[in-house]
Formats: structure tokens, sequence, C-alpha cells
């Protein structure tokens, strides 16, 4: 391999500070910059993107007919939306895959930008502000708070070098973490046993391809549903999809990157009936949109782990997938007989209309609050034990959508509790500027550390953090969009199954290449 000296490969992986070279001690090696003509390219799509996203868009929804106000919310929504436009131009248009930094700015540009934008034009929401309209003013800012928060976290973690332990010359030292081969035959094993126990306690296949709604009548007919308790349908929904689902990615995985595996019959078999599994436990049918939607892109990224073009398409495409697609992606969330007809007159309708409802749900959450007062970390405890049984825990705290749901006397409680909620209930100001900035930490350690693993020097097939990332960047649109007390079960039992599978001993992996 042709060794080029220059500054501009020394820089880190968000371009800010000199790298160690690959035999400093304790220092892995950053992967290499893109070549030119890909730099060159990036300029050429750089300038009708950003416009795209910062100017022509918001632009389009300014100029949309509506009663709404235009004070100083609007201005500060605006500032957000161009804001968050420019953020994921950058993520899109970056040298290096910044995968959960990426996801995170998308779900903001759409969810807390453009939707809550284009509401605030037309003068509708979708679910009733109950409070005063500073209350709204008030989320906006810290929405946008929040977000340079998650931005000083991450230029933070860019400034630290990333260390680990460094193996031994014998190749018996600590090193990343890697799928132990016996104890990832056997997730496969409980992949199966879970998935088919889950289908049989729901009756059958043929109910996964129903609708929603008859998968969730059929599981309070079940018996595992307790009255002011779902803690064991969330176990038995969440050990049916999510051991199936990182089985097929450590398999794709695999296929993707080893050439041995990939003419190994029965490693292509074992794929084969992955793949059949989770076209019945987890497909669009019988699940939510964001567990779908967490489905699809932790499988794409394992499939294509060093592909820059499908990182990019994968952003680019979800702005527009969110703006005309998703909204109407419900279409199995009742049966025929209870379906909603799909009424539009204009492209932005659905965001005023149907499921962005996180900005006001901040709003009515500090409306809320401001009535009873800050919980001190009840809240998010609350969401770290949610597999307390309500039996044990009498005085476990509800969702926070609920809970507000219940305080504005809505009969539908199923609403949104957006992460800047949850820290907002127990600290206020300070709980959300810290929170975000932690999150905006960790998401961009985990991207330098992802694009390490992905790298041809990276662990190798049995990388752990190869299908961490993609799951966890599929997830936070779950997690961004909340409550947490729901989107807490599937992501402790990953992590359960993660640790239960991983190994740090390098010579292992060396065997597994």
């Amino acid at each position: 391999m042709t060794s080029v000296h220059t500054s501009a490969q020394e820089k880190t992986a968000d371009g800010v500070a000199p790298v160690e070279r690959s035999g400093a001690r304790g220092t892995p090696p950053e992967p290499p910059e893109r070549p030119i003509a890909w730099s060159m390219l990036s300029r050429a799509l750089s300038v009708p993107l950003i416009l795209g996203l910062v100017c022509f868009l918001p632009a389009v929804i300014a100029g949309q007919p509506g009663n709404g106000v235009r004070d100083t919310g609007y201005w500060l929504q605006l500032v957000l939306t161009c804001y968050a436009g420019a953020r994921l131009a950058t993520m899109i248009l970056s040298t290096r895959r910044r995968l959960l930094q990426g996801v995170f700015w998308m779900f903001v540009y759409i969810a807390m930008g453009v939707a809550p934008f284009a509401q605030v034009v037309i003068g509708q929401t979708p679910t009733p502000m109950v409070g005063p309209r500073q209350d709204l003013i008030t989320a906006t800012a810290m929405v946008l708070v929040g977000c340079a928060a998650f931005d000083l976290g991450a230029l933070l973690a860019s400034r630290r070098p990333l260390r680990r332990r460094t193996p031994s010359a014998r190749g018996s030292g600590a090193g990343p973490a890697v799928a132990h081969p016996v104890r990832l035959r056997l997730l496969v094993a409980l992949a199966f046993l879970a998935s088919a126990f889950y289908v049989l306690k729901l009756g059958g296949p043929a109910v996964f391809f129903t609708s929603r709604q008859e998968i969730n009548e059929t599981v309070a007919a079940s018996g595992v549903v307790t009255e002011g308790s779902n803690v064991g349908s969330a176990f038995i929904k969440g050990f049916g999809q999510v051991p199936a689902l990182l089985a097929l990615l450590f398999y794709t995985r695999r296929l993707a990157t080893s050439y041995r595996a990939r003419r190994t019959p029965s490693t292509v078999l074992v794929w084969v009936a992955l793949i059949a599994l989770n076209l019945v436990v987890n497909n669009p049918i019988s699940n939510a949109r964001y567990w779908f939607l967490t489905v699809l892109m932790a499988f794409v990224f394992t499939a294509f782990p060093s592909s820059a073009a499908i990182y990019r398409t994968v952003l680019t495409a979800g702005v527009v997938g969110a703006l005309v697609v998703f909204p109407y992606a419900d279409k199995f969330r009742y049966d025929d007989a209870a379906q909603r007809p799909a009424q539009s007159a204009s492209v932005f309708d659905p965001l005023v209309t149907k499921d962005y409802d996180q900005m006001v749900m901040f709003a009515n959450t500090i409306s809320w609050v401001d009535t009873r007062g800050h919980t001190y970390g009840r809240q998010l405890a609350g969401s770290a034990l949610f597999f307390v049984p309500r039996a044990v825990w009498s005085g476990k705290p509800e969702d926070t959508g609920v809970r507000v749901g219940q305080w504005m006397g809505l009969r539908m409680t199923n609403l949104s509790a957006p992460l800047w909620t949850e820290f907002w209930v127990d600290f206020g100001v300070s709980g959300v500027i810290g929170g975000l900035a932690l999150i905006g930490y960790a998401a961009a350690r985990t991207d330098r550390r992802y694009a390490l693993a992905v790298t041809r020097a990276g662990p190798g097939p049995g990388s752990v953090l190869a299908i961490a990332a993609p799951l966890i960047a599929g997830y936070t649109f779950i997690l961004l969009r909340g409550p947490l007390l729901q989107a807490a079960g599937k992501l402790a039992i990953a992590a359960l199954c993660l640790l239960a599978i991983s190994t740090f001993r390098e010579r292992r992996a060396a065997r597994r290449r």
C-alpha cells in the first residue's frame, strides 16, 4: 500500500487534530481520507445540497398560506430549521461516515425543524397546545440550545485521541470486542427459539401479516399483559424480535466482509433462514414504523459497511422519505374497517396533521412541569428500571407522553416525548444542556470507533461495534422520539445479547478471519 505523507491525511475523523501514526502506542490509526476525486465531487454537490436544505425547503414552507403568527417563535423555528439543515448537510458531505451524528441531525431537521416550522406557518398542530404560546417559544429555544450542546459535546470528543489497550506481541492481549463463535451460534439458537415462542404465543405466522391492530389485540388476549403493566408483553416482543435481528446482522456482516464465509454453505443457509425469520417477526406490516426503520437502517449499514455512497444516500433519501413516505407508512396499523383514508391537499399537510407532534408536546410538557415542578431524576429512573413490574414498584412513573396526555385530558395518550422533554421534566435547562452534551460526546466517540471497526485493518467480520453502531443509529429515531420508558426495553435486550456474545481476545478474532 502506498503511503502519502500529507498533513491533510494526518487529521482525525473530525478533521481537527493530528493523529498519531499507526505505530504510536495506545492510539489506533484513523481511516485514510477519501481521494481527491471524491473531494471535488463533494464540493460540486455541496452547493445544491446546502441550498436545498437550508434555503429552498424553508423558503417553500414559509410561502405556504396559513394563519400562523410570525412572532419570536416563528423566527426561532426558522433559525432552528436552517441550523439543523446546515448540520445535516455537513454530515452528508463529510469525508467519513458519522453514523449516529448523521441520524441525529436528520431527525432534528425533520421532526424538530421542518415539521414544526410548517405547523407554525400554517397555524395548526397535530396535538392541541394547552398552555400559552410562550411555552412553545421556550420549547423551540430549548431545542436550539440542546442542539448547540450536542455540537459542543461532539467537538469535545473530537479533541480527545482514541485509545485502546495495545495487544501483546503474541496477540493474546485484549483488543476490540468481537463475537465469540460458540456464543454467536447460541445467539442464533436463542433467536429461533424465542421467535418461535413469540409466533406461537400470538397464534401463528399468519397474524404477523394482518395489521398492528390485530397484533395488539392478540397480545392483549394472550394473557401476557396484566392490568397497569406491559412488562410481560414487552419482554416477549423484545426477545421475539431483537435476537433474530442481531443474529441476522452478524451473519450479514460475516458474508459481506469474509470471502471464506461466502463459500461456506452452512453460513449461507443460516443467513437465509434468519432472513425468513425476520420477514415474519420484523416485517413492516405488523411492526411500528420506527422499529422497521431501525431494522432497515441497521441491515443496510451492516451489509454495506464501507460504502460512503450508501451512507449519503440514506441520509439524503431520509429527508424525502420523511416528508412523502413516512406519514403514509401506517397503512397496516389498522384493519380495513378502521383504516383512516389518506387525505392531503398539500405535501406539507401530513407534517401538520399526523405524526410530527414533538415540538408541541415539548411545549405541553413545559406547561405540565410549570403546574407540578421538576421530578429530579424520577422519570429517568423509571426508564432505567423499566423491567421492574408495577406490582413491585407501585409508584413507578408512567411514560412521560402518557402523563402529559392524561394531564391534557386526552383519550389517546400514545404521544411522543422527545429526548429534550425527558431531560426537561427531571432537571430543566441544566438537564437539557448537560444531557444533550453527553449524548453528542458519546455519539462522536462511537462514530470514530465505528469508522475504525469497518476498515480492513479493523477487528474483522466478528466486530461487535460494527453491528452495535448501525443498530443504535437506527434505534436513535425511537430514542429521540420517545418516550424513553417505551424505548428502553428493546435497547436493553440488545445490549444484554451483545455483552453475552462478546470476547476481547484478539487471537481468537484472528482465527475467524
